[in-house]
């Protein structure tokens, strides 16, 4: 699947129109949208309460923070991809402090065809992300199915005084028996009996 097929919701922080305006010309809105401006840190933290986005721009320094602390924390505490841009005089200081959270931190002034490159790595990045979330979600459904199962086991253990072999042998038969899930026939089990 190519990255041409997603679209990307953009916030960019940055005090600077000028900056702002020369990355919005590489920010299609058939690929990005939408991309929304902050010209704070705290005025980009009351957009960012109202929804998540997937890939956070920042022009440090900004007039109420330099930025860095913001990119932490929002690379910390959310799905978002955050690229930093930096003063190359100020790059390995800032780089040493945000790369440990996952930050890209890119010096400015940045070639033209050095912003599109930074930005398909952010892309590239969240769809990695995206994945894993998926993967998370995958795994937290399982788990919730293993445990409502075995509290079907045993609550027929309880109720019908099976065996937990016995009751896990019921529950898989009547699933393939009726073509449902487990879960769905431990859920019917734990209503029936646990009362």
């Amino acid at each position: 699947m190519s990255l041409k097929e997603h679209v990307y919701s953009v916030l960019m922080v940055s005090a600077s129109e000028s900056f702002t305006e020369n990355v919005m010309r590489f920010l299609p809105e058939s690929t990005y949208r939408p991309v929304k401006t902050a010209k704070s840190v705290s005025e980009a933290q009351r957009i960012i309460a109202e929804r998540p986005y997937d890939l956070i721009i920042i022009n440090t320094p900004l007039p109420d923070d330099f930025g860095a602390k913001f990119a932490i924390d929002i690379s910390d505490r959310s799905p978002s991809v955050v690229l930093l841009f930096v003063r190359s005089d100020n790059y390995h200081d800032v780089y040493d402090k945000v790369s440990d959270f996952g930050v890209f931190t890119v010096r400015k002034p940045l070639p033209t065809q050095n912003v599109t490159q930074a930005l398909d790595f952010i892309k590239a990045t969240r769809e990695r992300l995206r994945k894993m979330e998926k993967k998370s979600v995958s795994l937290e459904e399982k788990m919730m199915e293993i445990k409502i199962v075995n509290r079907a086991k045993w609550t027929l253990i309880n109720s019908l005084n099976m065996s937990e072999e016995d009751a896990h042998r019921y529950i898989e038969k009547q699933a393939m028996d009726r073509c449902v899930s487990k879960r769905i026939i431990a859920e019917e089990i734990i209503r029936s009996y646990d009362r």
